[in-house]
């Protein structure tokens, strides 16, 4: 079974014709939400999650409302307020160079530049303060390390081996 992820949250219906209002959690909510597209519906009661298709979806003031193939009535959909909406983690959109997922990122190990035979930690969390992400690293001892997502910084990037080659500038270490 592959590993989803999450696109979206159903949050309540529109009118009375079986459309749904989506609150996006994706970069991509114009691909995620094209027609012809499947999402994965986990329902919040925790009944079996099942696969729907959108038949067409509008984004209006930052919430998406879409219309789902098979549901052409409110009672049909209401049911499914709370439903995360997700895709298999394989349907990743293509990124540009030097940019990755969110879950490409966490759990890999960091070394630096300084001693790369000994891993400073590992990337728990990512933060979005403003100009740029931070991310969270964990050392096997003391407290986390915050290390910005800057060319200056950040030296290499190694998804497959899961290991980020980092330089330290002064002040980065607590």
């Amino acid at each position: 079974m592959t590993e989803e992820l999450n696109v979206g949250r159903l949050v309540n219906t529109h009118g009375i014709r079986g459309e749904i209002k989506i609150l996006s959690s994706t970069d991509f909510p114009e691909v995620r939400f094209a027609p012809g597209k499947k999402l994965i519906v986990v329902p919040a009661d925790g009944s079996p999650k099942f696969e729907v298709t959108v038949e067409s979806a509008r984004e209006h003031k930052g919430i998406y409302i879409a219309k789902l193939k098979g549901y052409t009535n409110i009672n049909q959909v209401e049911k499914y307020k709370g439903s995360l909406l997700k895709v298999p983690s394989d349907d990743l959109v293509e990124l540009p160079e030097n940019e990755y997922y969110f879950h490409q990122i966490v759990g890999c190990e960091v070394y630096t530049d300084e001693d790369p035979g000994r891993p400073l930690g590992t990337i728990t969390e990512i933060l979005q303060p403003g100009a740029n992400d931070v991310w969270v690293v964990k050392p096997a001892k003391g407290q986390d390390i915050l290390i910005p997502v800057i060319n200056d910084v950040v030296l290499d990037v190694d998804i497959h081996a899961k290991k980020i080659k980092v330089h330290l500038m002064e002040g980065l270490l607590p």
